[in-house]
């Protein structure tokens, strides 16, 4: 099928200290949560002066893929638009629609699937094109990623790297740990077309970079950021609970690696290295974090590949794969639906 755009679409995040509440209710809107809970909330971005790195690093990664795209002869332009903050992807798809764009292709920052990580966005894309109205550009969106090198690859490496600055001396004692943001269980359970999908990927995803990586060595697949009421049961472990049971093991070093994110943004910057950071000091563990792709030669190269998977005629056939889990281009109807939820 021919495309004439790439579009990027990510989370979003302020980048002043008074865009910090109003974007904390974008996020949050229709779902009831107390203002005390948001300014609780807002107090982690305030920590960094109100800029979430998230914007910058979309810049950054945009750049990077019109760069690696025009050095391949690909002939795209490359959009940008958010789910909660500027740029909205609703303004963006109506500058695209204005540039005479007809049919494009969408690289989201999320490689999993489930209803926050995959589903939400497909519904983003489809508010903001009813918004532009009926010359909106159609738009597909590229497929999960993964199990794909360009995404495994960089997480290994980053993940031997933070394994050298620990004491080999103690490599014995020391574990993996990978994270990834926490979902409700019953969002966990409606994941992909028969449930339990976004588990399922982030656990194939931790078995190749540790294989990849450190086969020698123990790991974990723990969670992080949960931000729903107490009553209603998530995901767990905790990356902080887990650290303690770890330290009652006799671990004395761990490397956390986000595989659930693309890049090191409030989640990481904020969870990681300030709380489970701070947890493992405590505890007294040698604590390194692993970084993210971010700008990664191999995965802007991979964004370039997964459009060839779907403008060029033999694009399936070189498609790249790690894993085993079943993968597809378009998602199946229905897929990921979101438990109703509580008043």
């Amino acid at each position: 099928m021919s495309y004439d755009a790439l579009v990027l679409v990510s989370f979003g995040g302020p980048e002043r200290p008074e865009d910090v509440l109003p974007f904390l209710e974008n996020v949050t809107r229709g779902r009831g949560v107390p203002p005390e809970r948001l300014a609780e909330v807002a107090e982690h971005y305030l920590h960094f002066g109100g800029v979430s790195p998230i914007n910058q690093q979309c810049r950054e990664l945009l750049a990077a893929i019109r760069a690696d795209l025009a050095a391949h002869d690909v002939d795209l332009p490359v959009y940008w638009g958010n789910r909660n903050w500027d740029p909205m992807l609703a303004d963006t798809v109506a500058r695209m629609r204005d540039d005479g764009i007809t049919r494009a292709l969408a690289f989201v920052t999320s490689a999993y699937g489930g209803y926050s990580s995959c589903r939400q966005y497909q519904e983003d894309i489809a508010a903001a094109r009813a918004a532009v109205g009926p010359d909106a550009p159609v738009i597909d969106k590229l497929r999960q990623f993964w199990d794909h090198p360009g995404f495994v690859e960089p997480h290994a490496d980053a993940v031997r790297s933070a394994l050298a600055q620990l004491d080999p001396a103690r490599r014995d004692t020391t574990r993996l740990v990978f994270t990834a943001h926490s979902i409700p269980t019953s969002a966990a359970a409606t994941a992909g077309p028969h449930g339990g999908r976004y588990t399922a990927q982030l656990a194939e995803t931790a078995r190749l970079v540790h294989a990849a990586a450190a086969p020698d060595l123990p790991y974990d697949l723990v969670w992080q950021s949960r931000s729903g009421p107490p009553q209603v049961p998530w995901l767990e472990p905790d990356v902080n609970d887990h650290l303690t049971a770890l330290a009652g093991q006799g671990v004395t070093g761990v490397v956390v690696s986000p595989i659930g994110f693309v890049s090191d943004h409030l989640e990481v910057v904020w969870d990681l290295d300030t709380e489970a950071s701070e947890t493992a000091k405590q505890l007294g563990l040698d604590f390194v974090r692993a970084g993210t792709p971010g700008t990664d030669p191999r995965f802007v190269a991979m964004v370039r590949e997964l459009v060839a998977e779907r403008t060029t005629p033999d694009g399936p056939a070189t498609r790249r794969r790690l894993g085993e889990l079943p993968m597809w281009d378009t998602c199946p109807t229905p897929c990921c639906v979101p438990a109703a939820r509580r008043p």
